[in-house]
């Protein structure tokens, strides 16, 4: 029971969707948010009773918004909305990205402004514990008036239509909700407005882009310190004294993160005749600072868009008001995410380079040129950079934002549109695409060292060579290489992995 996260509305954090979503850990309603619940379920009830015009409980939506609805038409309308919407088209998101979608959508439900039946939440409560995925294909949504299409396969598989994943498979909801005694919900009330209308696809997206790219930047860090290792960097770049006359954040930590990673190598500071490295090294306090002050920022965003009420129009309990606003508006959330997948390429960027240094025998100061004995029999590492260069100029095309364009819809009434989910889709992909960079980098870097015979590793960087060689051994001749940039790219995914390092260097 103690591991239950209650949901209420108010206290979600990145790490309890991570759990929620990647780990299987279970949820349930809070008390309170039960009785919010219950309170905006009556306002609704009343409105519906009334038949006052009420948008989207008892008038269409869209431009239908004049359309009066009547008292006996709602449950039609509801499950209309949803039958309707469903609309959504492109590959499905994953397991992990749906559960994350879920999650958001019940938290705000148990905020109690949305009016929803109190068999919703419950029943999207009992689809997240028993881990039935709704088949979502990921297209359609543009991020304002809610993410309308995609959200409403969801809520087909709550009114035992649509689809589920299941193995692999996809089946037919009804089937998989008798299997797990789970009974189909009849929407009624506000309930498909409650349920599709707000930033749930792309908040949780966004959410698992970002946890991703903060460990990637860990990754990226310690990355460089084992470049540094192989190129015999020099540390005067990295001086605290710098840093504190140019005082942003993330460039002082970062340079303080590279100089304990390399306490005790002999290896850096060690060429002859030479007082200063490329940007790729020297300057890495300042990107990778940049990427980490940028990352802060976001997470303060996203943060507070997990326990925000996005839907429309909204139930106010306390003096029985129902306002109709634009909090689906997706904006605060597009900006940010379009600045994540732009903050996440210059990771990949700077890495790309700093692996083209590793390989390349006019920069790589001794080593054999792409880092293997009888080059021309071997070609050692020559295409695990063409692959990393393809990555980052793919990168470069998916970082242009989406924010910046708008196409109205419902005949102009949504005249202006944030495509955030668009935004979230493209910084999810930037972050698989440099985490793929990165692990190269790792590789290369480990090999480099390896020929560079570096008599004693950095505390940091030692850690990382036993992490490297643990998975994937010292390439003495060419042999077949993506399963080993496969099980490199595998391992920067687990957080334990870069704890361990940090470990090393006491943090």
């Amino acid at each position: 029971m103690d591991n239950i996260l209650m949901l209420n509305g108010r206290d979600l954090t990145l790490e309890d969707l991570v759990q929620v979503a990647r780990h299987g850990r279970k949820v349930d309603i809070s008390s309170d948010a039960r009785e919010r619940i219950l309170a905006s379920e009556q306002i609704v009830k009343d409105i519906v009773n009334s038949n006052e015009p009420v948008y989207g409980i008892s008038t269409g939506y869209g431009e239908f918004s004049t359309v009066k609805i009547s008292k006996e038409e709602n449950m039609a309308l509801q499950r209309n909305l949803i039958l309707s919407h469903a609309c959504a088209v492109g590959e499905p998101f994953a397991e992990d990205e749906v559960r994350a979608i879920m999650l958001l959508r019940l938290n705000t439900l148990c905020s109690g402004y949305s009016g929803v039946s109190h068999e919703a939440p419950v029943i999207l409560r009992d689809m997240l514990n028993l881990n039935i995925i709704p088949y979502v294909p990921s297209k359609g949504s543009l991020g304002a008036s809610g993410d309308l299409a995609n959200l409403a396969h969801i809520a087909l598989t709550m009114i035992g239509e649509g689809e589920v994943i299941e193995n692999g498979k996809r089946r037919p909801s009804a089937e998989v909700l008798k299997e797990k005694g789970l009974q189909p919900i009849e929407l009624k009330g506000k309930d498909g407005l409650a349920l599709i209308n707000g930033t749930p696809i792309m908040a949780g997206i966004g959410s698992l882009a970002l946890y991703d790219a903060e460990n990637l930047l860990r990754t990226a860090n310690q990355a460089a310190s084992l470049s540094f290792e192989a190129l015999m960097g020099i540390t005067a770049a990295l001086d605290p004294r710098v840093h504190a006359v140019r005082p942003h954040p993330g460039q002082a930590e970062t340079a303080a993160y590279i100089l304990r990673m390399l306490e005790d190598s002999s290896s850096i500071n060690s060429r002859e005749g030479d007082v200063q490295d490329a940007y790729t090294l020297r300057c890495v306090p300042q990107v990778h600072g940049a990427v980490s002050d940028a990352l802060r920022h976001i997470r303060q965003v996203i943060d507070i868009e997990l326990n925000s009420v996005t839907d429309n129009p909204l139930v106010f309990p306390d003096n029985h008001d129902v306002i109709s606003g634009g909090n689906f508006h997706g904006e605060p959330l597009a900006l940010q995410l379009d600045f994540l997948g732009i903050a996440v390429s210059e990771l990949a960027n700077i890495s790309e380079r700093r692996i083209e240094r590793l390989v390349n025998p006019q920069l790589n100061y001794g080593l054999p040129a792409f880092l293997v004995e009888k080059g021309g029999v071997n070609s050692g590492f020559m295409i695990p950079q063409y692959t990393a260069a393809a990555l980052v100029s793919e990168n470069k095309v998916l970082a242009h934002p989406a924010s910046v364009d708008s196409i109205p819809s419902s005949a102009n009434k949504e005249d202006h549109v944030s495509m955030g989910s668009i935004a979230a889709r493209k910084a999810r992909e930037i972050v698989k695409n440099t985490r793929n960079v990165l692990a190269i980098e790792w590789l290369v870097a480990a090999q480099a060292c390896d020929l560079r015979k570096v008599e004693k590793f950095g505390k940091g960087t030692a850690q990382m060579m036993e992490e490297v060689r643990s998975i994937a051994k010292h390439y003495d001749e060419d042999r077949v290489m993506y399963p080993d940039i496969h099980a490199i790219s595998k391992l920067l995914t687990n957080p334990e992995v870069l704890d361990r390092v940090e470990a090393k260097i006491n943090l």
